[in-house]
């Protein structure tokens, strides 16, 4: 009695073994195509993409139309080798003595690849090529790429080497220079659902045709992703498979109920959305998948907004993708980019959680409660035509005492009774002291001089009660220093090179510089704060607070002091002499 013949998965059973078989790679195939019919057939191939495209099998395809005969021992190399004769059945089933397969990642050294070149030198013993093939050759060391440089550069004539890697930046230039490069490229979702079911077809499975798409998109355009979870899904659905056993094989959460999950999230309904979560969460979804699922339709919702045509994706439903048109037409891009940013953090949260659901459970309260918030067009809208609260009556001097504003440009208020400024008006001033006319020039003096001590005291902690060239007498606050006058008089000395008479006098009723500076301020916050639209803002955010404000002098002061200096005669080196 014979031993019943073991099973084998459907990605070896369906392997391609001619490029006919070879499903979305078109451009790669027409080349190879052309270079065989030529008899321009290269000494290096290198194939690139990611997982499960077809490179290793096209590096076997590619081997076996080198040395295939054909049925009757006569033929040459082609691209349609014909897998019956006694190097093509070899090949693939990875037996032939000529056509070595080595995997780069447990063969990394110098030493395996100098096995490789002493034996290149040998001519093949029963094929026509012998053929290296080295998978994720990206995995060699340094010294290994470097070893091979030169025979790769010039090999043989009877050798041939394909290389196949998913990591082709980590592949040395002077590798790539002398090889033929190949880029797999995804397969595409209609190409892989036809290719789906015909294998399901020869498998006489009965598969639904969302459950090849959910199939098909879980691959990511991986033909071996495809096949492997195909052949798990025709186990699972034991006869025939619904996509409802394909999303709890795949832990996915029901699409429509996701879309019903983010129409919550965008109306803001934090308890609906919850318990959406939860019970998809009881069916077998898992978090992470969920919150994945709720990123996807957001990229794809924000995609189908710009171009409509993105709709007709295979993959999706015709309910989905009507209802992804409706959300497309409805959700402005700043609420699409906006849920995008925060189903990022989300992921990372989610995934770096002690609990998956509970942080997935907080993420869905943030994205509730941050869909309804207004736009700033709108927020500014809505501020402009809000009604301001009554304005606030001015408070009745104190006193009979009138209110004044105080400046302190090139003055200072004075304390006397009458309230006048002092100024310099003494029609013998010396000459060396007639550059100093006000006591803001006594302060810019030494501002000149950086006596950053002395300058925050005298705006600080200093009243001027009287003031003349060369002679100034104030009052002093209780955290001025004691020896302030003697400090300010010897330095005034020094700049100057004259005598100062510094004196205090018992009070003061003016204020310092830095009192008249804060009252100024203070005066433009009042003014900012009685207008109808800062009364606006300050009622629809409570607590909020002016820090600064720029006038349009200030403004206009520092594009001055910003702007490029004006070049009257600039040099044109094209100008004749």
């Amino acid at each position: 009695m014979s031993a019943p013949s073991a099973y084998r998965v459907l990605a070896r059973k369906y392997r391609p073994e001619t490029f006919v078989d070879l499903v979305g790679q078109d451009a790669m195939v027409r080349t190879l195509k052309n270079a065989f019919e030529a008899d321009r057939i290269a000494q290096a191939f290198i194939m690139t993409g990611i997982r499960g495209t077809g490179k290793t099998t096209t590096a076997r395809i590619i081997a076996k139309g080198m040395n295939c005969i054909g049925p009757d021992g006569n033929g040459g190399p082609t691209t349609e080798p014909c897998g019956v004769c006694e190097h093509c059945v070899a090949i693939m089933e990875g037996r032939h003595v000529d056509v070595m397969e080595m995997d780069a990642a447990s063969n990394t050294g110098v030493g395996n690849i100098r096995e490789i070149i002493d034996s290149v030198h040998y001519r093949a013993a029963s094929a026509r090529y012998k053929v290296y093939i080295i998978d994720e050759v990206h995995m060699l060391s340094t010294g290994a790429f470097n070893a091979l440089l030169k025979t790769l550069e010039e090999p043989p004539e009877h050798v041939k080497f394909i290389f196949a890697t998913t990591e082709i930046r980590k592949v040395p230039v002077t590798v790539l220079s002398r090889c033929q490069r190949f880029d797999l490229r995804r397969i595409e979702p209609e190409v892989m659902i036809a290719l789906l079911k015909k294998i399901a077809a020869s498998e006489d499975a009965q598969v639904a045709d969302d459950a090849l798409a959910l199939i098909t998109r879980a691959a990511e355009g991986s033909a071996r992703d495809a096949t492997s979870l195909l052949d798990q899904a025709i186990s699972h659905g034991a006869g025939e498979t619904t996509a409802q056993e394909v999303r709890a094989m795949l832990g996915l959460a029901d699409r429509g109920r996701v879309l019903d999950l983010f129409d919550m999230i965008l109306r803001g309904d934090a308890a609906g959305a919850l318990n959406e979560l939860s019970s998809q969460y009881s069916d077998g979804a898992d978090p992470m998948a969920v919150l994945r699922d709720l990123a996807e339709i957001t990229h794809w919702v924000s995609v189908v907004k710009i171009t409509p045509d993105a709709a007709e994706d295979p993959t999706v439903s015709p309910e989905e993708r009507s209802r992804g048109l409706t959300m497309a037409e409805t959700l402005p891009m700043r609420v699409l980019t906006r849920l995008w940013q925060m189903l990022l953090k989300a992921l990372d949260e989610v995934a770096n959680a002690p609990n998956a659901m509970m942080a997935a459970e907080m993420a869905v309260i943030r994205l509730t409660h941050v869909a309804d918030l207004p736009s700033p067009e709108e927020l500014v809208r809505k501020l402009g035509n809000a009604t301001p609260p009554p304005a606030a009556q001015p408070l009745a001097p104190q006193n009979g005492s009138a209110s004044t504003h105080a400046t302190a440009s090139h003055h200072v208020q004075s304390g006397g009774s009458s309230g006048a400024t002092m100024t310099a008006t003494a029609p013998a001033i010396d000459q060396a002291l007639a550059r100093f006319p006000s006591f803001e020039h006594v302060v810019e003096l030494i501002r000149i001089n950086r006596d950053v001590k002395l300058l925050v005291e005298v705006e600080t902690t200093l009243r001027l009660s009287a003031y003349q060239p060369g002679r100034i007498e104030f009052a002093p606050t209780d955290a001025a220093p004691r020896d302030l006058a003697q400090r300010l008089g010897t330095r005034l000395q020094l700049w100057t090179g004259n005598r100062w008479a510094v004196s205090i006098v018992g009070t003061s009723d003016a204020k310092t510089i830095a009192e008249i500076r804060d009252s100024k301020e203070n005066a433009l916050k009042s003014e900012a704060e009685s207008h109808p639209l800062m009364q606006a803002v300050m009622t629809t955010f409570p607590g909020a607070k002016i820090l600064s404000i720029r006038t349009p002098e200030d403004i206009a002061a520092a594009a001055v002091s910003e702007a490029l200096p004006e070049v009257e005669d600039e040099w044109d080196p094209f100008e004749d002499g």
